[in-house]
């Protein structure tokens, strides 16, 4: 039998191979929007260095970040039985993340992906590999699943919604992924329906939306209305909104101050959601929450790869005593 996990999560992992740029050059639009990144065509362009990062991707970063901070901890996730899934495999269990439901495929390889970094951002050249989605078999149900990136098809998709269906105990974090978010509402009204908190960007609120809203109130309100009883909605440096829908109450919180200029943005939202998360479960207020997860995606950016800057529950509750600055409520 499966012992009891506080926090599983579900969702696609992979190793990142971080691409350092010397040479290259970045173009926006005038609201410094749809930004593109340029390097000279047909020619050889030199490079910094290459860092591999090993067992990454939304779901596998937040079932780290929640053991760190204490937590029973587990994946759902697909590797290929090679050297990739091996070296993946082995990072999950020096995190004391639970690897019962790790599902290993004989001829498929390990998700590789490689991230091309340029000054604090970043583009990710992603290729996932066509497993068959199955849920594993969870006897003994978690406090709470975390839901993110889990590419698969309908049928997982529906067996994912059957078990939260069935075992009405387990509670749903869920911050989609790119490919969750271009499958639309109508494919993940039942996920919407069923979420206790829900993550994401602006840009990705206004694409869930189809709209052009820059009011946060109102892009948290809409999200509210698809069924997720809190959000939270975070806009880069200038913080984050958020919805308490169990006191219908509004908020923004600024970020934590960099402790030094970014190396690197990749995993601050992963370290957000799962850091909120954690909280809540561990029973921390709701403003309690949102400083938790700042001050732990602020730690995040301090390194290369999404995890390496994740902190553990004591070095966490050491820097939240620096840490003066409190949401404020926003006006109803």
């Amino acid at each position: 039998m499966n012992s009891k996990l506080d926090f599983l999560a579900i969702g696609d992992i992979t190793t990142d191979a971080f691409i350092k740029l010397q040479e290259a050059s970045v173009h926006c639009d005038i609201n410094k929007e749809n930004c593109e990144i340029c390097m000279r065509f047909a020619d050889k362009i030199p490079y910094e260095s290459v860092t591999i990062v090993r067992a990454v991707g939304n779901a596998s970063n937040a079932s780290v970040s929640a053991s760190r901070l204490g937590l029973k901890s587990g994946l759902i996730t697909n590797i290929g039985n090679d050297q990739n899934g091996k070296e993946c495999l082995d990072v999950l269990k020096t995190e004391n993340v639970n690897t019962d439901f790790v599902t290993i495929h004989k001829d498929i390889p390990t998700n590789y992906h490689f991230v091309l970094l340029y000054e604090a951002e970043r583009t990710i050249l992603i290729k996932h590999e066509p497993y068959e989605y199955k849920l594993p078999s969870i006897e003994t149900p978690p406090n709470w699943i975390y839901l993110s990136s889990f590419r698969g098809n309908d049928n997982y998709l529906n067996e994912i919604v059957n078990y939260l269906e069935k075992n009405s105990g387990v509670k749903l974090s869920f911050q989609p992924g790119k490919f969750e978010i271009n499958l639309g509402y109508e494919k993940l009204q039942k996920i919407y329906a069923r979420t206790e908190l829900f993550f994401c960007n602006k840009e990705e609120a206004q694409k869930i939306l189809n709209t052009k809203e820059n009011d946060f109130k109102k892009l948290l309100e809409s999200v509210h209305n698809l069924g997720p009883k809190i959000i939270c909605i975070t806009d880069g440096p200038n913080g984050v909104y958020a919805f308490d829908g169990n006191k219908n109450e509004y908020w923004f919180h600024p970020i934590y101050p960099d402790p030094k200029p970014p190396i690197s943005r990749t995993g601050a939202g992963d370290a957000f959601a799962s850091t909120f998360t954690t909280a809540i479960i561990l029973e921390k207020s709701f403003s309690e929450a949102l400083r938790w997860a700042l001050v732990n995606s602020a730690y995040v950016v301090q390194q290369i790869g999404a995890q390496k800057g994740l902190l553990t529950r004591e070095q966490l509750e050491k820097y939240l005593v620096t840490f003066s600055v409190s949401p404020s409520l926003l006006p109803f």
